[in-house]
């Protein structure tokens, strides 16, 4: 399945074979957007937080956007149930990753490039809240300079969300960096809130919205 974006565009499934690309997007908009190459020292963790589990866990949720002359720049990844989805990823994908990933400990000051990565893969933060329980779904989107500006975030994000509604999911969160306002603008156009709880984490931003 593919579906056209225009402009040479397209947006199709993930595959295995896609793991490569999907961190590589992952690094490069990992610093609120903003490419994060040059402050990791390892450039797959990130990707293997928040990019590589989707396509293995959840492969009919998870869509790369291509284009002949780029190749691979940009993706959107879902997981249409939250909680399950935490239980998975904790019981194999970490499971099996923290047998190859050392735990740089808990002490900051002493951490450096891609440590924060190394000890968030032994102790993942799970945020998943009575108050976001309306809104079961979960999705990443991220899109490289050369994706950018063309309205394919849009209508990827928009696919990806009727793929939701069609299995009669209510509705759906995103977890968004404080500091990257374009996200926040580009989800309010999609008809996203934020979401003011007291049980989320301090200092996070969650955007919903009814599916």
């Amino acid at each position: 399945m593919a579906l056209d974006l225009g402009g040479g565009f397209t947006l199709r499934q993930a595959r295995d074979d896609d793991q490569d690309a999907l961190a590589m997007i992952c690094l490069k908009t990992g610093d609120a957007g903003k490419d994060a190459s040059a402050r990791e020292d390892d450039p797959i963790l990130i990707g293997a937080i928040y990019a590589l589990p989707y396509q293995a866990i959840e492969p009919l949720f998870s869509f790369i956007i291509e284009h002949p002359d780029h190749g691979a720049c940009g993706y959107v990844l879902g997981a249409p149930n939250t909680q399950r989805f935490y239980s998975v990823i904790e019981e194999t994908w970490y499971k099996a990753l923290r047998t190859k990933v050392a735990d740089p400990g808990p002490d900051m000051r002493q951490w450096r490039g891609s440590d924060w990565a190394r000890r968030l893969i032994h102790h993942p933060r799970y945020v998943f809240p009575k108050s976001l329980h309306a809104y079961p779904a979960h999705a990443h989107i991220d899109l490289l300079p050369a994706a950018q500006g063309k309205g394919l975030g849009t209508t990827a994000l928009r696919f990806l969300m009727a793929q939701f509604a069609t299995r009669r999911i209510e509705g759906m969160h995103l977890g968004v960096d404080p500091k990257n306002t374009g996200a926040t603008r580009f989800y309010e156009r999609l008809g996203f809130e934020r979401l003011v709880a007291d049980d989320l984490p301090a200092g996070s931003l969650y955007m919903v919205t009814k599916l």
